[in-house]
């Protein structure tokens, strides 16, 4: 079973970081609204793996990655974190994907996203409102 990982990266405004994948037949969700993450490798733990991801693929460090939930997904395992970052899109060079965009609450809630995506950023947002979610 595929193990993975994915962020919910927050900017001042409250909105979240999605990424438009590849149009390539060959992937999962090709074209679609996504969360950024990726595989984890072997011997990789899953906070490791998501900082290495974005880093590779938006040249981001990110510095403090916070749990929010693994959960066993209809393509895997899956393990999700979140952070609260101040990123100018237009100096991120993208190595995968088609492109990046800040995306309000409401408009994550009515685009069909990819993997399950809308589920993770409904208990997100639901979560951050409780206070549940420190900082």
């Amino acid at each position: 079973m595929d193990e993975g990982t994915n962020i919910v990266m927050v900017n001042p405004a409250g909105e979240v970081l999605l990424y438009l994948r590849d149009d390539k037949p060959t992937i999962k969700f090709p074209d679609t609204w996504c969360l950024p993450g990726g595989y984890v490798e072997p011997g990789e733990q899953p906070h490791e793996c998501v900082t290495r991801e974005i880093e590779e693929e938006m040249g981001v460090v990110l510095d403090d990655v916070r749990p929010l939930v693994s959960a066993t997904r209809s393509y895997g395992v899956e393990h999700t974190f979140w952070t609260r970052v101040d990123l100018d899109l237009s100096e991120v060079v993208l190595t995968e994907g088609q492109r990046l965009r800040w995306f309000s609450r409401d408009e994550t809630a009515s685009t069909a996203l990819g993997y399950e995506d809308n589920a993770i950023l409904a208990d997100f947002f639901d979560r951050l409102d409780r206070g549940d979610l420190p900082g």
